[in-house]
């Protein structure tokens, strides 16, 4: 099956300093890509060649099986594009705004009416089509941003920060909309929202310095997630010997009024193993707690290291 998005071996130079080194992806339908990096990482410079406003210095980018570079205005029908801020005319009604978006789409004119209205339903836009752009609010503006995206059923949608000036309930809308795009298109959204990713995604990829330093499912995510220790709380004074002995556990950090950090293998954690001496030994076990890492904290981790200052 062909992926809907390929990325093989993408550089990009400007002058002397590379700013995407060696990056290469797939999307498939029902993907929803999270990708991340810090500012001045490559993520934007990545973007504009995946969308084919870039050209890249060695590489190539297959869209639906199309190549970018040698078939441009095939591969970029297979797109459709939200930036972080949407191109929107605030003087005209959403309906006047996204016929002319399907016109520069090339919809036949037979057909523009079907493909505004199919838009407006999926987006939740069908009792707002009459209002002008610059009348509703910042979420329903970002509504008619998704939906000039969509409007000539591309395989691949790409948005960029789609949340940002949201309030909460706009967010949840919105990602909820993303969440049902996703099941008929591979989607790639760009964000700086952490738990968005979280919420939303499927996978999710970090690329730092350039290079993609990460590339993984949610799933392997938060199991990668979950810390390498456990918070004990005992109400007598436990035996730390006897917790050395357990297999697995590397040290344990005294908190104070009997509470410990036992920080222990990724492999297998040693709580029921804590759990029955605590028992046997009548330490009176009050909380044994495993402890868990934020998507921020492995975030950080990851990208801390030399961090690039330049701009993309």
């Amino acid at each position: 099956m062909t992926s809907l998005i390929q990325v093989d071996q993408l550089y990009r130079f400007f002058s002397s300093r590379c700013a995407v080194n060696n990056v290469s992806f797939k999307l498939e339908r029902g993907e929803i890509l999270g990708f991340l990096g810090p500012n001045g990482a490559g993520k934007t410079t990545t973007m504009q060649m995946i969308c084919g406003n870039l050209a890249p210095t060695e590489g190539q980018v297959f869209i639906n099986g199309i190549d970018i570079l040698d078939q441009p205005k095939e591969a970029k029908r297979e797109l459709g594009y939200l930036p972080e801020t949407p191109p929107l005319y605030r003087e005209l009604t959403a309906d006047e705004y996204l016929g002319y978006c399907a016109r520069l789409h090339r919809l036949p004119a037979k057909k523009i009416a079907t493909a505004v209205g199919n838009a407006k339903e999926r987006c939740g836009l069908t009792e707002v089509g009459r209002r002008l752009i610059g009348n509703l609010s910042k979420g329903y503006q970002q509504r008619v941003g998704i939906a000039q995206a969509i409007l000539h059923t591309p395989a691949v949608i790409i948005l960029d920060e789609p949340t940002v000036g949201l309030d909460p309930i706009q967010i949840r809308e919105i990602r909820e909309l993303i969440r049902e795009l996703g099941r008929e298109h591979g989607i790639i959204l760009s964000t700086h929202i952490l738990p968005e990713i979280q919420e939303v995604c499927t996978r999710v990829q970090i690329i730092h310095q350039g290079q993609l330093v990460m590339n993984d499912s949610i799933e392997r995510l938060e199991r990668n997630m979950r810390a390498l220790s456990l918070l004990m709380k005992t109400r007598g004074t436990p035996d730390l010997a006897r917790l050395y002995a357990l297999n697995g556990i590397h040290s344990i950090d005294a908190l104070g009024d009997n509470r410990y950090r036992v920080f222990h293998d990724k492999e297998a954690s040693p709580a029921s193993s804590i759990a029955e001496i605590a028992v046997s030994f009548g330490w009176g076990l009050l909380e044994l707690t495993p402890e868990k890492r934020s998507m921020e904290e492995i975030f950080i981790e990851i990208t801390r290291h030399s961090p690039s200052t330049e701009k993309e």
